[in-house]
């Protein structure tokens, strides 16, 4: 039960990155990698403001050069390489690659000490991807329709550095979570590079769009990715691996109730497929307590049976 709360917390990301697409959408049409910048520079002081009130946890940047690669690669070279594996592929295509993700989490996270993967872990997730394809492609099919791409490669490589990421900070789990503000914040300064190389500044125009962009920076790119680092390090890698094919799914429910687009019966199937998915995946994690219970129960003394 010690992995239950940690796994929650890191659900807990997969549940505000849900609203990506809506606040992004909300935000206008801001240049991705200004966008960028400004939204990581808010996720890093969600972080940093904490250290007024906690001025010793600044020491958590004192961290070997290994923490900073990791975290720096799974921040900052994977959002900056999914915008331009988005503008060299169709967005589609390159969704469907990326959110590999969650299956390479899963089958890295064999790797780790003190973990296994079992039989519902491989079939959790399987299902879990077959719900992600369904909802992305609304029921459809999907091919590389103009052959293999940039683009698809990027993509790719993008799903290998946020699985790996995601299971290599679990062997620094004696880091505290406090050093994803150094994350986002190098993040935010790579974006603003590029953004000052490649793009044309637009600002936004309504204080609705303003809105937006507060949001997201400090709740789905701050808080969410707190919430996921604290998840990865403590609690149950491979059914959060499970877990996070929700995140396109809610994400398009998330769309669907804000009056973005109308309901198709592939979200119903792939709510069905994500959903028996995750409870396939969290056996363990659901059955544990009972069969810790039952145990008990089996070697308790007569006299204890009797009392009870």
């Amino acid at each position: 039960m010690k992995k239950a709360i940690p796994t929650l917390i890191g659900f807990s990301a997969i549940l505000t990155w849900s609203f990506l697409a809506l606040l992004s959408a909300a935000a206008g049409p801001i240049p991705p990698f200004q966008l960028a910048a400004i939204t990581f520079l808010l996720g890093g002081l969600v972080g940093a403001t904490s250290w007024i009130f906690r001025p010793a946890a600044i020491r958590s940047l004192w961290q070997p050069w290994p923490v900073w690669v990791i975290g720096c690669a799974g921040l900052c070279i994977y959002h900056c390489a999914y915008f331009f594996a988005i503008q060299s592929a169709p967005p589609v295509e390159v969704s469907l690659i990326a959110y590999l993700w969650p299956l390479l989490i899963v089958v890295f996270a064999a790797f780790l000490p003190g973990e296994r993967l079992k039989v519902h872990h491989v079939v959790g997730v399987i299902l879990g991807l077959a719900g992600a394809i369904v909802v992305i492609t609304k029921g459809g099919t999907v091919g590389l329709a103009n052959g293999v791409m940039k683009g698809h490669v990027i993509a790719l490589f993008c799903a290998f550095i946020w699985a790996g990421y995601s299971v290599l900070s679990r062997r620094f789990g004696q880091v505290p979570t406090d050093v994803v503000a150094g994350y986002c914040f190098i993040t935010a300064a790579v974006a603003f590079a590029l953004h000052l190389t490649l793009e044309t500044t637009v600002w936004p125009q309504a204080p609705t769009q303003w809105s937006a962009i507060l949001i997201l920076g400090t709740i789905p790119l701050g808080a969410g990715f707190y919430a996921w680092d604290y998840g990865c390090k403590h609690g149950d890698i491979m059914i959060l691996g499970a877990l996070s094919y929700a995140a396109p799914l809610f994400s398009v429910i998330v769309l669907l109730l804000a009056g973005f687009g109308v309901f198709h019966w592939s979200v119903a199937l792939a709510c069905i497929l994500i959903t028996i998915g995750a409870v396939v995946a969290a056996r363990d994690l659901l059955l544990k307590p009972r069969d810790a219970a039952a145990s008990a129960e089996a070697f308790a003394s007569p006299k204890e049976s009797e009392a009870s």
